[in-house]
């Protein structure tokens, strides 16, 4: 990764709860998120021995993962974990283990230390308690993804139990989305909570298309998750939400 000026938005809206930037190309737009998780990992190294970074899945971030495992960082020291994950093997081609690998952990971020979620021969509440205890160290980025139904990490509208899941005090939770159409063939999840969220010190939302702009700017305009998950990114004290968009 080199000095471009070619990543600059082509709007930029500033406000107290989101910092909403829009993109000309998806070229800027992997180049910016790229440079922006660079930068918050290479100050959180300056300052601390290590440094973590939760990724989603899905298959919008992909370009912004191949784009970072080129940053010339001391990847040896960054901890790079997930901010959820389907209940399969990790080397599952649908899973979010394998997105990670086959994008971001070559390169010079080959050296970064991956954490699955899932294990072979680990139930799902061994899996849970395991993300809660690595989620004692607080996430320098995390990185955030939305749904066409305005879910985000997997914390689906009309997930039953879903408020429960918003107020638990711990980071992951295991989650049944049984019956949620965004959770597809995948009902069986783990997913980071608001809890896990709050004390991320820097939260970035990756998104593209016309339908997602009109998806979260509807989500701006009211603030509870229970009808659109992806709220809780802004709605989370903490970090203000950095939101990439492009056509």
């Amino acid at each position: 990764m080199t000095e471009r000026d070619d990543g600059k938005p082509d709007m930029e809206i500033a406000g107290p709860r989101v910092h909403f930037l829009s993109y000309q190309s998806a070229e800027q737009w992997a180049w910016a998120g790229a440079v922006t998780l660079a930068a918050e990992l290479r100050r959180a190294l300056e300052q601390r021995p290590r440094a973590r970074l939760l990724l989603s899945g899905g298959s919008t971030p992909g370009p912004v993962y191949e784009a970072l495992s080129r940053a010339p960082l001391d990847w040896h020291r960054i901890d790079v974990a997930l901010v959820d994950e389907r209940w399969l093997q990790p080397d599952d081609p649908d899973s979010n283990s394998h997105l990670v690998r086959a994008t971001l952990l070559h390169d010079k971020a080959a050296k970064a230390r991956f954490e699955t979620l899932t294990r072979t021969g680990r139930s799902i509440e061994e899996a849970v308690a395991t993300a809660n205890l690595h989620a004692s160290q607080a996430p320098d980025a995390v990185v955030l993804g939305m749904g066409d139904d305005g879910h985000t990490a997997s914390l689906f509208p009309g997930l039953r139990g879903l408020d429960q899941l918003l107020a638990s005090p711990n980071p992951y939770v295991s989650v049944d989305a049984a019956g949620c159409p965004g959770a597809g063939p995948w009902p069986r999840r783990i997913s980071l909570t608001p809890a896990g969220l709050a004390p991320s010190r820097m939260r970035l939302l990756l998104i593209r298309g016309e339908h997602k702009r009109r998806l979260f700017e509807r989500a701006m305009d009211g603030i509870d998750p229970l009808e659109l998950p992806i709220r809780l990114a802004f709605t989370t004290p903490g970090a203000r939400l950095r939101v990439h968009w492009c056509p």
